[in-house]
């Protein structure tokens, strides 16, 4: 059965942007810092910290994408703590750690959250009204995982 899961009016926000487009990052955060100073702001080590010395804006920072920033902001996903991911990823250039970045799309994806990859789209979806209410967003069935703990404890 689906569940529903209520994003609040202050989002949590995950900010995430590859070499390439940190530049583009930034200029997006600044141009809509007053937006954004209402919630609450995630991003991976460097952008975060970008973000935070160009802006003022308080931003809690996970890892380096490469150092897994962009797995620990999946986890976050996937336990329900991250209700929005502007994420400008750089299509032209392959990454050391593109599965990790495939990932944490597949992830957002997988639990729909409203997602971004370029400006255009981060626009539309921060002017959007449902960006500044509450928001029912429906969570796919997922199959519960198989414990099997007791059958590997067992086999030892």
């Amino acid at each position: 059965m689906e569940e529903i899961h209520t994003i609040p009016p202050k989002k949590k926000i995950a900010l995430v942007a590859h070499d390439g487009r940190k530049e583009d990052m930034l200029d997006w955060v600044a141009y809509n810092r007053g937006t954004l100073s209402e919630h609450l702001l995630f991003g991976t080590g460097t952008t975060g910290t970008l973000i935070s010395e160009k802006t003022g804006l308080p931003v809690y920072k996970f890892k380096s994408g490469p150092l897994g920033g962009d797995q620990q902001l999946g986890a976050k996903i996937s336990e329900g703590d991250i209700d929005v991911l502007i994420f400008f990823w750089d299509p032209l250039f392959a990454q050391p750690h593109d599965p990790d970045v495939k990932a944490l799309l597949r992830l957002a994806v997988l639990y729909n959250i409203p997602t971004a990859s370029n400006r255009a789209t981060a626009d539309f979806l921060i002017s959007s009204p449902l960006f500044h209410t509450a928001y029912q967003r429906i969570s796919p069935d997922l199959p519960e995982p198989l414990d099997k703990s007791d059958e590997v404890i067992n086999a030892r």
